[in-house]
């Protein structure tokens, strides 16, 4: 029988490691407009953000948006959108990438309480579809083509 691993380098996909935090999620660097970030990789939240006191650090442009945001333990948030931006994870890139930006001190705020380092921001299942990922949970890591 062929391992996963094998089976998705065969298939031309990119293994990316992941680490898992003390608070079972997993977290993974990523490049946003060519700059270092720190995401938690999230297949329950439907859009990729990135926190507002990230934006200018990503070097985004912002927009507002009618949208509310709503996530485990935070409802009705402000957000806002940043279109036509440039992701690299690992030797994969994707153009014209849009992130709906909130306020993440709530998700920081649950990682600083177990002594964890704060994020940027969130890969959720639009990229990770996009991505065409595939996680391994029992080898913490994450392939994307």
């Amino acid at each position: 029988m062929t391992s996963l691993r094998k089976f998705q380098e065969e298939n031309n996909f990119i293994r990316i490691p992941l680490k898992r935090l003390k608070t079972g999620h997993y977290k993974l660097p990523m490049k946003v407009n060519n700059v270092k970030g720190e995401f938690i990789l999230d297949t329950g939240a439907s859009n990729s953000c990135i926190g507002f006191e990230s934006i200018h650090h990503f070097q985004m442009d912002s927009e507002e948006s009618e949208v509310k945001a709503a996530g485990a333990g935070a409802i009705d948030m402000e957000t806002k959108v940043s279109h036509e931006n440039h992701l690299t994870i690992g030797n994969s890139q994707i153009s014209n990438v849009v992130f709906v930006l909130f306020n993440l001190s709530h998700v920081n705020s649950a990682l600083q309480q177990v002594d964890e380092n704060p994020v940027h921001g969130i890969l959720g299942a639009d990229l990770l579809k996009r991505l065409r990922a595939v996680i391994d949970y029992g080898r913490n890591c994450l392939y994307i083509k």
